[in-house]
Order: C-alpha cells, then sequence, then structure tokens
C-alpha cells in the first residue's frame, strides 16, 4: 500500500514492514523499514543481492509489494542505472518536455518548465543537442532534469554512476548534491561505491532484504571496510 504523508512533517520517503517476494516464491525483502527525511540526500548500500534495486521499484510503483506500508510525495522521479533506457526523444529538451505531455500543459508552460530544469542541471546549453551526443553523465542529468520538470519532490536513483567514468561519476553525485541543498529536493541513490558517500546526508545498509543499521555515512563506511 502506497499513499502520501498527510503531516508536513513527515519523512518525505517512510517504509514499514515491507515484504517482497517473486513469483517462485523467492523473498527479496523482509520487513524492511526505512524513514528519508524531507530535504536529505540518502545513499542506501548493501551487496548485489540484498534487494536494493528491489526496493527502489516498489517505491517508484514498478513492483507491488506483498504487505507492508509506503508513504511519498508524488510524482516520484526515477532514475535508471542505464540513461539509455529512459531517454526516448531525439533531443534534449524534447525528452525533458516528453515526461509532461500527460500534464496538458501550453506551451509556453512546457518551455518554462524544460528552460528552469535543465538550468537546474547546468545543462541549458544543451537544449537543442541529440541525445546520442551526450556522455553517460550528462544523459543521467537529463534524466534528473526530466523529474525536475515534473516537479517532483523526491528522487530514486538506481545506481546512476555505474555506467559512468570516475570523473562522471563525482560530477553526477556532486550535482545531485547540490539540488538537494538548493531546491529542498529529497533523494535516496543506490550504490555500491564508498566514495559517494561523501556526498550524502546519510546511507542505510540492507542486508538480505532488510536494513540492519542506518546513519552516519562515514560510520557505515568504516563498518563495510573493516567487513571485507
Amino acid at each position: 500500500m502506497s499513499f502520501a504523508p498527510s503531516d508536513p512533517g513527515a519523512p518525505a520517503i517512510a517504509v514499514r514492514d515491507l515484504c517482497f517476494r517473486w513469483p517462485s516464491g523467492a523473498e527479496v525483502l523482509r520487513d524492511c523499514s526505512l524513514a528519508v527525511p524531507r530535504g536529505q540526500f540518502w545513499m542506501l548500500l548493501g551487496t548485489n543481492g540484498s534487494g536494493k534495486s528491489t526496493l527502489l521499484r516498489t517505491l517508484a510503483g514498478l513492483l507491488q509489494p506483498q504487505s507492508g506500508t509506503i508513504e511519498l510525495h508524488p510524482p516520484v522521479g526515477f532514475v535508471f542505472q542505464n540513461p539509455d533506457h529512459q531517454l526516448v526523444m531525439p533531443t534534449v529538451g524534447a525528452d525533458v518536455a516528453f515526461g509532461l505531455v500527460s500534464e496538458k500543459l501550453s506551451p509556453p508552460e512546457v518551455q518554462q518548465r524544460v528552460t528552469y530544469a535543465l538550468a537546474a542541471v547546468n545543462l541549458l546549453d544543451f537544449i537543442r543537442r541529440p541525445i546520442y551526443a551526450l556522455s553517460g553523465g550528462q544523459k543521467q542529468r537529463v534524466a534528473i532534469a526530466g523529474a525536475i520538470a515534473r516537479h517532483c519532490d523526491v528522487l530514486l536513483l538506481d545506481e546512476p554512476t555505474a555506467l559512468l567514468d570516475p570523473d562522471s561519476q563525482i560530477d553526477l553525485v556532486k550535482q545531485l548534491q547540490r539540488l538537494v541543498k538548493e531546491r529542498g529536493l529529497t533523494a535516496l541513490w543506490v550504490t555500491h561505491r564508498l566514495e559517494e558517500l561523501n556526498y550524502c546526508d546519510g546511507a542505510f545498509l540492507l542486508e538480505q532484504g532488510r536494513v540492519v543499521d542506518q546513519g552516519n555515512p562515514d560510520r557505515l563506511r568504516q563498518r563495510l571496510i573493516q567487513s571485507f
């Protein structure tokens, strides 16, 4: 069950006792609970198979849990690991505008939203640039711009730097950190790269489908380093 919190002081993302299993019966999430404060940037850590991507897709409504509750403010922006899976239009501006089709806005309103969103990710000069001419990091920023154009308060990002080179990786995480601080967004970012913890407000550690630790990113990083 998913619904928007009525209390303005409530966390932007709240998950309680979430359970998810595949039709085969394989259990991925087990009584999983977490809360992300409004206007903060949190990361979700865990080994392969711990349930990170499944949890994020459940929050985005792409998967339906068997039990538990999810509270978050729609619309929610989702950024895939591979941006080519979600950029569908030939140019940057057209792709950001594509997500606004269902809102039935006037052409000037669409243009205003697109301009605002691309300026937010420092890509306004790329508005007519073909998608194929972008780097991987620029494509991910276009995907984030699409969520900003739709006025999403919550961003869910599934290992968005997995396919990027180290410089582009750090640039993207810094861009999101800035957006969270300047525009009051709330973000939950899945990662396995410990260096990215330098840029978040807090982190969750997921093991076998449930959150087993959370809080200060430096402490969690040391816990993971010591476990290797």
